[in-house]
């Protein structure tokens, strides 16, 4: 009998499982936040560059120099594209494959920046950022969403990087066939594959810091960049500056228990848009409440499973990419639903799949990467590489390997999880079966005593990283370093858009200034 990737009824759960983790990974002022919270100085970048290199790193690594330059266009790898334009500086760092043997290989990092706006006596240092993934480029997210920070970049360079595995970092390339999948992988970057994982981009970080010429690392980090800043922390307490987590992954959890958490989550978040429709809409698509919604919904993703609906360019829209279209939705937040109402509308009265099927390609700074895997229904590209990476670094950062029958066992509690989405969220268990090396745990160890201060920040209507993993996510940092910031909101993230949440970043990474224990944006 075959097995795994090379099944033809597994493959399609591990494209399924693919694309579940592809496209679902992604007030003025703040109550009791202006008063009484901690506050620190500003540490300032040394003229003469940072004095505490990194230990245990050759000097042919932490004496390198960073040359920036004008950035080219984007290659493929990162999507291609055109440059960003001349206010934007590339360089390469040159890294250890593995650090723990640093004469054994070296990897290429691609880095960007944006020079600080503001005057030079104001200047704080760089600021690093993560928008999530994993497998975003940020050398190519950077200029995209540079807007969002004008506040902060006034004060701090801004900068971004590709980490391993993604765009112009040593790309992972896999196979383009649904049944090549692990074996491909491991054919082609099968070297690069065992030194992707979470913790060896945070060790690039702790170069990164030094060689621009930061004491100490700033840090935002989205989603699973909030992982990438916690194991930071936890591997280099000391040398953390200010730090900001939003919408952090849960650090407790193990694969499965995600899968589970995520699930409840999506389904709450749609519970709550089906209340929000009945209670506007007549006419509602998805009837009078959470009940019929569920209803409602679950038979259109049948029939969809059955027979797609036709949708642009010639393609169509199934039930997994459906079950997507209607998550990116939610991930909007509340500027999703009068969106997400129209889309059903469209495909149960029209039996077209048009808006659903973009929102499941399109919603999210990979979306190229998604476009292209969700299409193939592969782990392979033919734009970016962000989906290869995405699997490549999802695998690395987790151990779950079920057999076949532990897989159905953990369906099963996924699909009770949520009636809507469950289904579809289960073949996400599914992504790494068979993959060629063993991966870490998906919980991490954040645990940082003798960092500073760091915000923590989360949605308490998040439908892709629950509130409870933010929770977690400032405990597990310990006492007197974990400070979370509760923002009373639907989506993804709140940044800029939540006035409250983004005054209370813009106070803690500008002055240091940290809300008060318990502090709540409405």
């Amino acid at each position: 009998m075959r097995t795994g990737w090379e099944t033809a009824g597994r493959g399609r759960r591990a494209a399924a499982a693919l694309l579940a983790v592809v496209v679902a990974f992604t007030a003025a002022g703040v109550s009791r936040c202006d008063a009484g919270g901690a506050s620190s100085p500003a540490p300032r970048a040394q003229e003469r560059g940072a004095t505490n290199p990194p230990a245990g790193v050759p000097s042919v690594f932490t004496g390198q120099r960073l040359d920036w330059a004008v950035c080219p266009a984007p290659s493929g790898a990162q999507g291609d594209g055109e440059a960003p334009g001349e206010d934007y500086e590339c360089a390469t760092m040159k890294a250890p494959l593995d650090y723990a043997r640093p004469g054994g290989g070296t990897i290429d990092v691609a880095l960007i920046r944006k020079r600080a706006t503001g005057p030079e006596e104001g200047r704080i240092g760089s600021l690093l950022l993560n928008f999530g993934g994993p497998g975003v480029s940020g050398v190519v997210t950077l200029p995209a969403v540079a807007g969002d920070y004008a506040v902060l970049g006034e004060a701090y360079d801004l900068v971004s990087f590709d980490p391993r595995g993604v765009g112009g970092t040593a790309p992972v390339l896999c196979g383009q066939d649904t049944y090549e999948g692990a074996s491909a992988c491991g054919g082609r970057s099968g070297r690069l594959l065992p030194y992707v994982g979470t913790s060896y981009t945070a060790r690039d970080m702790e170069l990164m810091r030094f060689l621009l010429g930061d004491e100490r690392l700033h840090y935002f980090g989205v989603s699973y960049g909030t992982r990438l800043g916690g194991v930071y922390a936890h591997l280099f307490p000391r040398n953390v500056g200010r730090m900001v987590l939003e919408a952090p992954v849960d650090p407790v959890l193990d694969g499965f228990r995600s899968e589970v958490a995520g699930a409840r989550a999506v389904q709450r978040a749609f519970d709550r848009f089906a209340r929000h429709c009945a209670k506007t809409h007549d006419d509602c698509p998805t009837g009078s409440g959470p009940e019929q919604a569920r209803q409602r919904v679950t038979a259109l993703l049948d029939r969809l499973k059955e027979k797609p609906a036709p949708a642009g360019g010639g393609e169509d829209l199934d039930d997994s990419l459906a079950a997507h279209g209607i998550a990116n939705h939610l991930d909007r937040g509340r500027d999703g639903w009068e969106p997400l109402v129209k889309a059903l509308r469209e495909v149960m009265e029209r039996g077209r799949g048009d808006a659903l099927l973009a929102e499941a390609y399109d919603h999210a700074p990979d979306s190229r990467a998604r476009r292209t895997g969700a299409r193939a229904g592969v782990t392979g590209v033919t734009g970016d590489n962000g989906t290869s990476a995405l699997v490549a670094i999802s695998c690395a950062d987790s151990d779950l390997r079920p057999s076949f029958e532990e897989y159905d066992v953990m369906e099963r509690e996924v699909a009770a999880a949520s009636p809507v989405f469950g289904e579809t969220w289960a073949n996400a268990l599914y992504l790494c079966y068979d993959w060629p090396f063993d991966g870490e745990s998906a919980a991490a160890d954040v645990r940082a005593a003798g960092a500073p201060p760091v915000l923590v920040v989360a949605n308490t209507g998040d439908p892709t990283t629950p509130y409870e993993g933010a929770r977690r996510m400032a405990a597990e940092l310990g006492e007197g370093v974990g400070v979370l910031l509760t923002v009373r909101d639907e989506g993804h993230g709140s940044f800029p858009h939540n006035r409250c949440g983004a005054r209370a970043v813009h106070l803690y990474l500008l002055h240091g200034t940290t809300p008060e224990a318990g502090a709540v944006c409405p």
